[in-house]
């Protein structure tokens, strides 16, 4: 089946005339006529009931109109969206971020961003470090959030600063209305965390810094690798959460309650992953609209490469 013999068909069945279609398509009259009876005989249906008074479209004909005009649809949209190909990978912006981690730089960026002209179309996306990194170097994302260390050799890492950790108690735990906790006078037996391949650099931190402090603690991981579930965790009373500060900017749960640690605590880097020396207009603006939101500092990373398990 050939687009062609969808419009040729579309046009008769919309005018219900043979000559008055072929008037429309700018072609003679059998050459429609031709390619009708072609798609007949190609799907084994009749489509239209004809005579020498009238046509009228047959129930087959009827339920092939509805997904043929959307065929035709689909085929105008692909054909605009080849020719504008070049236009519009300049003008979208494609970001990863870490699920449990976003600093208040980058939302700051993207509100600047959004009152810019050109302004970009903005695609966010979460899931794994390891993963949005490879996104970034394979040029499915512009740029990607994430904790270091990572594996980030050959790509530009952007400083948004170090991130520490808050520890999530239920609300009826004796230590939930404190303004700042110890990590050691806590002394968790459980700790809850976001699935190790989410953000390992933040995962590893937080196990040095509990053998640091000489806790053994059990580490429970939740499922899925959404703050969420780790939040209903605690509520549940799986135990307290260790979660990167800027959980606390974007997530909250009724029975739970966020406190800073303080003393021995994890504390990773985060940073904006984007291609060396990128041009991409879009990833430009960005990058300049982090550092207008905070200071930055760039470093084209020359960091030795570390080694994570996926």
């Amino acid at each position: 089946m050939e687009l062609r013999h969808l419009r040729y068909f579309v046009a008769v069945a919309e005018e219900l005339h043979f000559r008055r279609a072929a008037e429309r398509l700018y072609v003679a009259q059998p050459a429609v006529s031709e390619q009708v009876r072609k798609l007949e005989e190609e799907l084994g249906v009749r489509l239209f009931d004809r005579n020498q008074r009238s046509v009228s479209l047959t129930a087959s004909g009827a339920a092939l109109l509805v997904e043929a005009r959307r065929v035709l649809r689909q085929a105008e949209l692909a054909q605009l969206a080849a020719r504008n190909a070049s236009e519009f990978a300049v003008e979208q912006l494609r970001i990863g971020f870490l699920p449990d981690s976003l600093p208040s730089s980058v939302p700051l960026a993207l509100q600047r961003l959004s009152g810019s002209t050109p302004r970009p179309q903005v695609h966010l996306e979460t899931g794994p470090a390891l993963r949005l990194i490879e996104e970034v170097r394979a040029e499915r994302l512009d740029a990607a959030i994430v904790s270091l260390p990572a594996p980030t050799n050959g790509l530009q890492a952007t400083s948004l600063g170090n991130q520490g950790a808050v520890a999530v108690l239920p609300m009826g735990h004796s230590q939930a209305a404190q303004p700042a906790i110890d990590l050691e006078r806590l002394a968790p037996e459980r700790i809850v965390l976001l699935p190790r391949d989410a953000n390992p650099a933040f995962h590893d931190s937080v196990v040095s810094a509990c053998r640091e402090a000489g806790l053994s603690p059990m580490f429970v991981e939740v499922t899925e690798p959404r703050v969420e579930h780790a939040l209903l965790a605690v509520a549940a009373g799986e135990g307290m959460a260790l979660l990167p500060e800027s959980a606390t900017e974007h997530f909250s749960v009724p029975g739970v309650s966020f406190i800073p640690l303080e003393g021995t605590r994890p504390l990773v880097e985060t940073a904006v992953v984007t291609r060396k020396e990128t041009e991409h207009a879009a990833t430009v603006a960005f990058l300049s609209a982090v550092s207008r939101s905070g200071r930055l500092s760039v470093v084209a990373d020359e960091r030795p490469a570390v080694a994570l398990a996926a």
